[in-house]
């Protein structure tokens, strides 16, 4: 089944969000530990390639001096200058390491490795151990410069081929991240469908359940109906509050009505007494501190985002409650004293189908949609909460 997206569908959750991070931190990690790793073979084996050749051409200069250091030995007598090389430096020591004579730039590090680099990275040391005596020398020490450019090329092969292997990764990470979200994404779309077909179902008979509760002559109906119909009305403003959600989520978001400078008290009384009958359901008070504010923008979207905190503020309120209403210039404060919610759960709160407390009805889409207007029309929202104390949303602009 194909299912058409709307903006909405195609934003990530915050628990999506949270999810992806997680696993791209992990892989992200494990991708660079390889690749490090990887490269951290690659240079010791171009190292140990290097000695090796290296040792060729040092073995043949170890025997050329060798035979001179004979030579010497032999007529030290007469010859008493020490063999120099024009390719290289060397030095002699006896079998307890002592330095019988050197012309090296760097003292040698080891004397129980055949070649090495030394530790400043200019240099490379060849050790020869004699079997003759040749003037008291055991250790016979050839070095040469190391002029790096073996180095050099081995880094540019690195960074090169460690970037594009990142790169690679990381599109196979992409495609990996899609095809594990891809199940919760078709969820998410056909549970829009069903909505989107529902919402369109309800509107008939909605306004049908309304339009006849406000035609009923409640003065010629007994004690007893009224109070019948009473609770048609609250069942009917439950579900109406409901579909506007749902109208608004699938059909309405998308479209540009005028922005209007809205006096924002008359509105707040208005919808206060629309939800004073669901309010007086459960024996919960409204307190008003309203002072003379306005706020330019769509009056559609506005009523949605008090509509939806009311309701909230009355569904998550105890039986006995209270809802406090603050208006000041540029502040709105909702208050209800229901039960609360634990700050980890604060940030997951906006995400679209998120419900904390499975006993209350909706589909988990009024706040979402709070949090979708508040940040197209570049407002603030805070939530304040205790478990058991009651929940405080703080609209500002």
């Amino acid at each position: 089944m194909s299912v058409s997206k709307n903006k909405a569908t195609n934003s990530v959750l915050k628990s999506e969000k949270k999810s992806l991070l997680r696993f791209f931190a992990l892989y992200v990690a494990m991708i660079t530990f390889v690749i490090v790793l990887l490269s951290l073979f690659y240079y010791q084996s171009q190292e140990k390639l290097m000695l090796a050749e290296q040792r060729a051409t040092l073995s043949k200069y170890a025997y050329i001096q060798t035979k001179r250091l004979k030579v010497l030995h032999h007529y030290f007598d007469e010859r008493t200058t020490y063999p120099r090389d024009p390719r290289f430096k060397s030095a002699i020591y006896d079998i307890e390491y002592m330095k019988i004579f050197s012309l090296l730039e760097h003292e040698p590090e080891h004397f129980d490795k055949e070649i090495y680099i030394t530790q400043d990275k200019k240099y490379i040391h060849f050790i020869k151990s004699l079997d003759e005596y040749y003037l008291g020398t055991k250790y016979l020490v050839i070095e040469v410069e190391d002029d790096g450019v073996w180095r050099s090329e081995i880094w540019k092969h690195i960074i090169g081929y460690g970037f594009l292997a990142f790169f690679l990764f990381m599109l196979f990470g992409l495609y990996l991240a899609k095809l594990f979200l891809k199940p919760m994404r078709d969820s998410i779309m056909l549970l829009d469908r069903f909505i989107k077909d529902t919402t369109h179902e309800l509107n008939t008979p909605l306004s049908a359940i309304l339009a006849n509760i406000e035609m009923m002559d409640r003065d010629a109906m007994i004690e007893k109906n009224k109070k019948k119909l009473e609770r048609i009305n609250i069942a009917a403003k439950t579900v109406s509050v409901l579909y506007k959600d749902l109208t608004y989520m699938t059909l309405e978001q998308e479209k540009k009505r005028e922005k209007e400078d809205i006096a924002i008290k008359p509105v707040l009384e208005n919808r206060v007494e629309y939800f004073d009958i669901l309010a007086r359901s459960k024996h919960i008070t409204f307190d008003l501190s309203l002072q003379h504010a306005t706020i330019f923008m769509e009056r559609q979207k506005f009523v949605r985002i008090i509509d939806n905190l009311i309701s909230n503020a009355i569904k998550y309120n105890k039986r006995g409650g209270k809802i406090k209403i603050v208006l000041q210039e540029n502040m709105l404060s909702i208050s209800d004293t229901g039960v609360g919610i634990s700050k980890d759960k604060i940030p997951f709160m906006f995400d679209r189908y998120m419900r904390f407390n499975q006993s209350e009805g909706g589909f988990g889409v009024g706040l979402s949609i709070v949090k979708q207007i508040v940040d197209e029309c570049g407002m603030k929202i805070e939530v304040h909460s205790e478990v058991g104390k009651g929940t405080t949303m703080v609209i500002k602009w």
